[in-house]
């Protein structure tokens, strides 16, 4: 009853006006109309008893039923319903009494007394909730973002901690949140209450929550839950047309005694946290002894994935890093960026030339002398790479063969090569050449002595040149149709950090032949992937944005594998990589193949580049 502020004893009076008015009228009618069979005239004395009565048993229960307890701007059907009961047992306490001190009221009059005041209690409820709404929507709290928190655990009480602590400061951008309700699937936190705000609803619950509860900004804060169940809550999220923020997990928080604040690392949803897994942890000390005071050379050096490997190389203190690119604004904008980042400190050359001219290439190995070679250039796009399939094999694998022919000549320490998913049983022609830049590493790695030659092998990366999202965002953004290809499209995806993070533990791990190859997790439907990020727009899937399936185009597969089935699977240190067994190469065989299909793509026979492609590549199964 300490809580019972002066907001909760105006309510108070208002129920208790409105069940007074309800039997006063109701009197006022019967004798009106001199319906007498229905209620005695004469026995109208007695009504200031009955009004009395049934306030104070029905007052008893509604506080029993926490009706005041609860703010009437939030009332849901439960509330609602549970009001109903506390005046269903109010009016019949009442009449129970009314019997004990033989006061009996004719039961047609009570009964309609009843009706008449739960009617009118329920409806001034709905009323008040409207109106106020309307009222603070226009007025002083309209800068206020209604906010439901995800999480009932320890993260969703320091949020709302810090939001209480917050509302001092109008400088602290959290003071303009407003805490409106929780959601958790525990089942014993359901209505409890946390610093006055309520679990109101389970995390399936939070498309329909979000509508009734009018919510503008969601916290999802549970940053130890799995990996499913954080995809799972995340599309629920993502359903809705709410700001959605996610408090990232334990391992990366940065909580000291100078910060402890959650809010303040909490990010705004990315397409990315739709994987449902968490970002995968590499052995960063056995990575900093591999490139630290080396000599690191990365081809294809400004493009998505070379760009990003020169952004990591860069944080281990290396000798110098050489960025090779064929396409000089990529290579300028790394090169830009590294130097605003560390001056003089970084001891970085970027140099324009391609990894097809082996004179050019070999004079930079000559002059530069790398000890780590990341071969990362190639050219990707599967549909183009099927309309001019030579370019694909003298850019992939012949620029392959020359970079890889180089390293070993200058002794480099280690060569990591990037392949792809698609290198297994490929469909199409660049699969198909990054399955021959593997079996040229592999050759390489059975017939050199000094350096270690190795493949990694990962899914589509989020965000890259390749990737889908890039043209989705641009279609949604030009207001065009977002296109997919098949309704039924799967891929396994990753973070362009989390695939140079793999290359660099690789590379670090490496004794020679390996491929490999990362537990991406589940594959992710490319159709979901199109309507969450559709949603995270703010925008209806198929409503707002139609999705065009445009059919499956050539050599592109419904899903991708990750291993070759001749290939074995051997764990590492880190859970998330295993390592596909070395393939015995005929290196014979297999150099005589090369050289014949050299001279097929050099005099741009694309027929029989393509059709001795297959026949160096036994597992290459074209799709027209």
């Amino acid at each position: 009853m300490k809580k019972f502020n002066i907001r909760k004893f105006v309510l108070l009076l208002a129920d208790v006006f409105i069940i007074t008015i309800s039997g006063v009228m109701l009197n006022y009618f019967f004798a009106l109309t001199k319906r007498t069979e229905w209620f005695h005239v004469e026995a109208s004395g007695n009504l200031f008893y009955f009004i009395l009565i049934d306030i104070l048993t029905c007052e008893l229960m509604m506080l029993l039923f926490g009706s005041y307890a609860r703010l009437w701007r939030y009332f849901n059907i439960r509330d609602y319903l549970m009001c109903g009961a506390a005046m269903t047992l109010g009016f019949g306490m009442g009449y129970g009494v009314l019997l004990l001190i033989k006061m009996e009221p004719r039961k047609i009059f009570f009964l309609l007394f009843y009706i008449t005041a739960t009617a009118g209690v329920l409806l001034f409820r709905f009323m008040f909730k409207r109106t106020f709404l309307s009222l603070t929507r226009e007025g002083k709290v309209e800068n206020l973002q209604r906010t439901m928190i995800v999480g009932a655990g320890q993260a969703g009480r320091m949020i709302l901690t810090e939001i209480k602590n917050a509302q001092t400061d109008p400088k602290n951008p959290s003071a303009s949140l407003l805490p409106v309700c929780l959601v958790d699937d525990d089942a014993t936190k359901l209505h409890t209450k946390i610093n006055g705000v309520e679990v109101v609803g389970v995390c399936a619950e939070i498309p329909r929550l979000s509508i009734e509860y009018d919510i503008d900004n969601i916290i999802v804060a549970i940053p130890s839950c799995e990996e499913d169940e954080k995809r799972k809550i995340l599309d629920y999220c993502s359903s809705t047309k709410c700001t959605i923020k996610v408090i990232p997990y334990l391992s990366e928080l940065l909580l000291t005694d100078q910060n402890s604040q959650l809010i303040s690392q909490a990010k705004e949803i990315k397409i990315e946290d739709l994987l449902g897994r968490k970002p995968i942890e590499f052995n960063r000390n056995k990575i900093a002894k591999f490139i630290c005071d080396k000599v690191c050379m990365v081809t294809g050096g400004g493009g998505s994935i070379g760009s990003e490997l020169v952004r990591q190389i860069a944080k281990y203190s290396p000798k110098q890093i050489i960025i090779v690119d064929i396409y000089e604004n990529n290579a300028y904008d790394i090169q830009q960026e590294l130097r605003l980042e560390y001056g003089d400190e970084l001891n970085l050359v970027t140099l324009i030339a391609s990894v097809r001219d082996y004179n050019k290439m070999e004079s930079i190995f000559r002059e530069y002398r790398p000890q780590v070679v990341f071969h990362a250039a190639a050219h990707k796009h599967v549909p183009l790479m099927e309309t001019v399939p030579e370019e694909a094999v003298k850019n992939n694998i012949f620029g392959t063969f020359n970079v890889a022919t180089l390293a070993e000549f200058y002794k480099a320490d280690k060569f990591v090569m990037i392949s792809t998913d698609k290198a297994v049983n490929p469909t199409n022609v660049m699969g198909a050449t990054k399955r021959a830049c593997e079996m040229i590493i592999q050759y390489k790695a059975q017939t050199t002595t000094h350096t270690e030659f190795v493949t990694t092998r990962f899914g589509n990366v989020l965000g890259s040149n390749g990737s889908v999202i890039p043209l989705f965002r641009r279609q949604i953004e030009s207001g065009s149709p977002v296109t997919v290809t098949h309704p039924d499209i799967i891929r396994y995806f990753m973070t362009i950090p989390e695939a140079v993070s793999l290359v660099l533990e690789a590379g670090a791990m490496a004794k020679g032949g390996e491929i490999f190859v990362l537990d991406m997790g589940a594959p992710v439907k490319i159709t979901t992937l199109a309507e969450n990020l559709i949603r995270m727009y703010g925008k209806v899937p198929y409503e707002e944005v139609p999705i065009v399936f445009t059919g499956l185009r050539p050599g592109e597969k419904l899903f991708e594998e990750l291993l070759m089935d001749e290939e074995g699977l051997q764990s590492t240190a880190n859970k998330k990589i295993f390592i596909g067994n070395q393939i015995q190469i005929d290196a014979d065989d297999m150099l005589q193949k090369l050289n014949a299909l050299r001279e097929s793509a050099n005099a741009n026979d694309s027929e029989k580049t393509v059709a001795l492609l297959s026949n160096l590549v036994p597992t290459f199964h074209h799709q027209v």
